[in-house]
Order: structure tokens, then sequence, then C-alpha cells
């Protein structure tokens, strides 16, 4: 009797003890310590997987259910056999390497934690099974993001539309960074001051070429009166700012004006003071003011839609009310499409995308690659931008990109892919049967630009793949970590996986390496230009002072098996076998729709984004891959949330 009672009390004060182990006090400064959100969070490596930690800035409350939501990682019957355990000190394959040591402290937390999921019961159970349909259905806020400053391809476009001007003068502007991805990322959009006097600067001529002889702007339409200027100023000013002006701006740009004796003087000190003004250089994405809004809306279509300012039609339509529905909308983006402003405006999301910028600034080795030079790598991106462009526009299946066999030469890119020159530049060639290449994948622009000056870079080719076509973010090095590899030499002579070997031995290394390194490999028979090769060739100069002097060539076997940790079945050992992985993989498929997004939004995806860029991945999905439904049910859902889209949390602009 007395044992039964000393078995009951014990094993109720085991549960009492349980009950009040923290998960976020116990288990998670492990986790985090051990750095398991850089992959498992939506944009890690990991995003595909079951496990997924909530953000940094999660409630105490957000902590504890998901820590308990990590039944589902639990073996019950054999809490040794457990994934949760496993996993992560690396007893099973993970991608991740060991993240915490077995015998440490811990391990002896983890192993705690497990023990108190065992002795959930009830509907504290059912509550943590239902933890990750939970978090899927939360909506979440979405950055509240009043307006955005207008990019240097969207000056350009906007004072072309505008004026007439075909200058391009923001080519002239201070450079602009890549943040995310892209150049147009509101975070990165602030105004410097060399940036304030390159506006000032262009302001000034711009306004003095609109009004010079035979100049082509059109922007005086009436006889030179009083009611003549009020009309100007209402029609520029509406096509300038996007909307219409307001009382207040109309008797100012007025009393502007009426300090100029000339009428043509008047006008043009207008539309300089107009072009130098907060409402040109940033365009509205948000507004309180209901007269604005319908505007905001025709503005956040033109610039997604065709990089540019709207049309008339466009403001009509948002004068009018035929912007206020999904339908309307619809059949504006519809009609924009159809206009060659949105061939432009994607080119330029493709060349932002695909990192256009890498392969036009980069150098190459003059003795390996002398056929490499400006013309080439120009013609590397019109390739690429040609042949993405056929399939949007062309209305073909997008996942093509990864698995088309043909490319657009002309004789610098035969010479490289090792096919006759066509007759006329740019013409669609189908790959040779035994090149393996396939897709972007095989083309030169990828494989040139995600190479060093003398020799490919496999580390490079994975983080791209990684990044661009998965978007999945890997960690930087940690502070210190010395990056450069072992030189190679005559005595010991290396292949690129050879020497990166050095990156698994290294713990600090070894965590990310293993996750892109293996997706580099599979490429390397293909040099820094994208040319086929047998194998590695080494260059030896030695002591030789006399550059002319032929090097010791060295060749090397090449082993090309790679694979993508976090993908199933994804071995592979050329660009044509991952491409055909990649094309059917979700996470490609969906970080096309994410790409979109980032760049028309100006910003990375938020947990308060997951509805809409779910919808518009099963639109796409359902359209057979077309881009074009992609980019209809993008503004479809930004417009109107309530179709699967965000929650926009407006402030008071």
């Amino acid at each position: 009797m007395r044992i039964t009672i000393f078995i009951f009390l014990a094993g109720a004060l085991i549960a009492q003890a349980a009950e009040t182990v923290s998960f976020s006090k116990s288990l998670y400064p492990v986790f985090e310590a051990a750095a398991c959100r850089s992959c498992h969070n939506t944009e890690g490596v990991a995003s595909g997987t079951k496990l997924q930690f909530p953000e940094q800035n999660a409630s105490a409350e957000h902590i504890e259910a998901f820590g308990k939501s990590l039944v589902t990682l639990i073996n019950s019957n054999a809490v040794d056999e457990s994934l949760l355990l496993k996993k992560p000190t690396n007893r099973i394959a993970h991608a991740g390497g060991e993240r915490i040591h077995p015998g440490s402290r811990e391990e002896a937390a983890l192993k705690a934690w497990i023990q108190r999921l065992t002795a959930l019961k009830g509907e504290e159970l059912a509550k943590a099974l239902r933890y990750r349909e939970e978090e899927a259905k939360q909506g979440g806020s979405v950055p509240d993001v009043a307006v955005r400053r207008l990019t240097h391809s969207q000056y350009n476009n906007t004072v072309r539309d505008l004026l007439g001007d075909r200058t391009a003068p923001a080519t002239q502007f201070p450079a602009e960074d890549f943040v995310n991805g892209f150049k147009n990322q509101y975070q990165a959009q602030n105004l410097s001051p060399l940036l304030v006097e390159a506006y000032g600067t262009a302001a000034e001529r711009l306004a003095r070429n609109a009004f010079r002889p035979g100049s082509s702007s059109g922007l005086l339409t009436c006889k030179p009166s009083a009611a003549c200027r009020a009309q100007f100023i209402r029609s520029f000013g509406l096509k300038a700012f996007r909307r219409p002006l307001e009382p207040a701006e109309l008797k100012r740009y007025e009393a502007l004006f009426a300090k100029e004796k000339d009428f043509t003087s008047g006008a043009r000190l207008v539309v300089e003071a107009m072009l130098q003004s907060p409402h040109f250089l940033f365009r509205l994405e948000e507004t309180n003011n209901p007269r604005w809004k319908p505007y905001a809306r025709a503005s956040r279509l033109s610039y997604a839609l065709w990089d540019t300012t709207p049309d008339d039609t466009l403001l009509a339509s948002a004068k009018q009310g035929e912007l206020d529905t999904p339908e309307g909308v619809e059949k504006a983006a519809r009609r924009m499409l159809d206009n060659p402003k949105a061939k432009q405006a994607l080119d330029e999301f493709i060349s932002q995308w695909m990192r256009f910028d890498r392969v036009l600034t980069s150098t190459k080795d003059r003795r390996r690659f002398p056929q490499y030079t400006r013309e080439t790598a120009t013609a590397m991106t019109e390739e690429t931008r040609r042949f993405i462009s056929d399939l949007i526009w062309r209305e073909q299946d997008f996942t093509k990109l990864f698995t088309a066999e043909y490319g657009y030469v002309n004789a610098d890119l035969a010479n490289i892919y090792g096919v006759p020159a066509p007759a006329t530049e740019f013409t669609k060639v189908d790959f040779p049967a035994d090149s393996e290449r396939a897709g972007l994948l095989g083309q030169a622009l990828f494989l040139a630009l995600s190479s060093r000056p003398d020799e490919t870079s496999p580390t490079s080719r994975g983080l791209f793949i990684r990044e661009q076509f998965l978007c999945q973010h890997v960690a930087d090095p940690p502070p210190g970590v010395n990056t450069n590899l072992p030189p190679v030499s005559e005595a010991k002579p290396q292949t690129n996986r050879q020497r990166l070997a050095e990156h698994t031995l290294n713990k600090s290394c070894a965590g990310c390496h293993n996750l892109i390194d293996p997706i580099g490999f599979g490429f390397e028979k293909f040099d820094a230009i994208g040319g086929r090769r047998a194998k590695m060739q080494l260059r030896f100069y030695g002591e030789r002072k006399d550059r002319e002097t032929p090097p010791k060539m060295v060749d090397l076997d090449l082993d090309t098996t790679g694979f993508v940790a976090g993908i199933e079945k994804s071995n592979f050992t050329s660009p044509k076998e991952l491409g055909a992985v990649l094309a059917r993989s979700p996470q490609c498929q969906e970080c096309v729709v994410k790409q979109y997004f980032r760049y028309t939004a100006g910003r990375t995806e938020t947990l308060g984004d997951r509805p809409l860029i779910r919808k518009v991945a099963e639109d796409f999905r359902r359209s057979n891959f077309r881009f074009k439904e992609l980019i209809i049910s993008m503004v479809r859902s930004r417009e109107f949330p309530g179709e699967g889209g965000p929650v926009r949390v407006a402030g008071n602009h």
C-alpha cells in the first residue's frame, strides 16, 4: 500500500515538475545558440521541412506553443529514436550538420524537453498538434509603406512619358544598391545629399529642354492667359503627381508661375519645381485621403506593370471608379500587359532577378579566356532576356525556365557553346543532346556571373541557386573566419571539390557550406565563362618572368555529383538534371512568385503576406505556370486582400 501511494505521489510530483518546465527558458535558448532558426524559417534552406521557428519577435506564449508543437517530431514509444533528438545531434544525416553535441548539457536540455512532450495529453496534446494548422491561418500584419521613391529606371521612364525626354538622366545619378536581390526595396530608398543635388540638376535641364524650340513635349496646348495658366498647372500636376492637385497646391504653383512675366518661363519654372517635389519623386503606395485612393491604386498598377507613370486612360479609370473592383483591376491590368511598356518593365525585373550587373561588371583572366569581352558579357544578358521574355509573352510553361534545351545564340555564344554560329544574331538554337545544358542553369550568363575571374566557384553557384531560385537565405560567414582556401601547387594539384573539402572540416563553415557547395559541384563540367570541359585544367607559371612562356598544364578528373539538401530525390550531375529537379520543386515554383512579389512590393514577404503568396502560387500552378497569369493574380490579390491577400495596415498619410 505504501509503495503504491509512493509511486502515485512520485508520479504526481514528476508531472507537476514537467508542467512547470518552460520551453522559452530551457530548450529555446539552446536552439537559438545553435542557429537552428537560420535554416528553419520561411526563407531558410530548411523552409520546406516540417520545422519552422517563430519570428524572433514572437511572444512568450507563441514560443511556448511552438515548443509543444515539437511533439510531432518525437517517438513516444522510443524517445531515443525521436527525430527531434537525432537530427540536431546529427545521429541522422542532418543538412545543417551537428548543432547539439551528444553528451552535452544542451543535449540534456533537449532530452528533458522530449520527456515533457511525452506527458502531453488531452486538450493540451490536441492543441499542440493543431499548432501548424493554426499558425498557417494567422494573417499577421504587413509593413505600412506609404510612399516609395522612384527608382532610377522609373525616373527615366517617367520623364520620358511625361516630357518626351529620352536622355535617361538617372543614369548619371548615384548608383542604387541591391537589397533583398533588387534595387527598388523601400528600406534602401533614402535621399542622400548627392541624389538630392542630382535631382535638382536634372529638373533644371529637363524643364529647360521641355520648352526649347522644336521640343516634342507638347505641354502648352492653350493660348497664354490666366485660364491657360491654371489649366496647365492642373493638367501637368495631375500627370506629375499622379493624382489631382489640392486647392492649396494649385494656388501655390499659380503664384510661382506668376513670378515670371514670360508665359513660357513661368511654365518652365513650375515644371522645374514639380520635378523636385516629393510628390513627384515619391509615389503613393497607401493613403487615407479618399480623393487620392483610386489614384494610388493606379500608380501601384502602373509602376508594377509598366515601371512608369500612369497614362491618361489609367488616370481616367481611377477618376471614374473603374479600379474599385477586382474585375476592374484585372481588366486594366490585361490592357496594360498588351502595351509594349509591359515588356520593358518585365525586362527590368529580369535584369535584376538574374543579376545582369554581375556579369556586365565582371572581368575574366585574359590568358585563360581571351574570347570573353564586354560584348560577350552583353550577349550573355541578351540571351537570357530573350529566353525569359519568350516564355512570358508566348505564355509558355514557365518551368521551362529550367528545362528548355535551347538558347538564343550569337557568334560569341556559339563559340562558348560549341555550336555553329547562326546566320542572324540571337537565333533560337537547340543545345546538342550530349551538352547536358538546359534552361538558365546551362546558359553562359549564370555560369559566368557565379564564377571567379580565373576559375569556377561551386560556392557562388550553389548560393545563387539557393537565393534566386529557392528564395532561401544562407547566413553570412561568422566574423573573423578565414574564407581563403589552401592554395594549389604543382606538388599538390587539387580540384575545387578537393579544396572545398576544407569547409567540411571546419565546424564554423560546415553548417552553411554543406548546404551550398554540393549544389555547385554539379556544375564543374562548365568553366568560368560557361564553356564545356571534360577535365579541370590547372596552369602553373612557376617563377617564369616571361609571361609569354607557356605554363605547365595539369588535367584533373572531375566529380560532378551534387544534391540539394532539403529537396528529396535531388541528386544530379549536370545543369540539365538539376533543372528538372527545380522545375518540379514546389519551393522553386513558389520562389518565382516570391521574387515577383518582392520586386513589385519593394520588400520581402512577411507572415502577413503568406495568404497572398499561397493564393498566387496556386493560381500560377492552375494556369499551367503561365507568368502573365501570375502577374494578374498578384495585382488582384495585392489590391483586394479579401481574395486571399494580406490585410493592409495603413497609416495616417
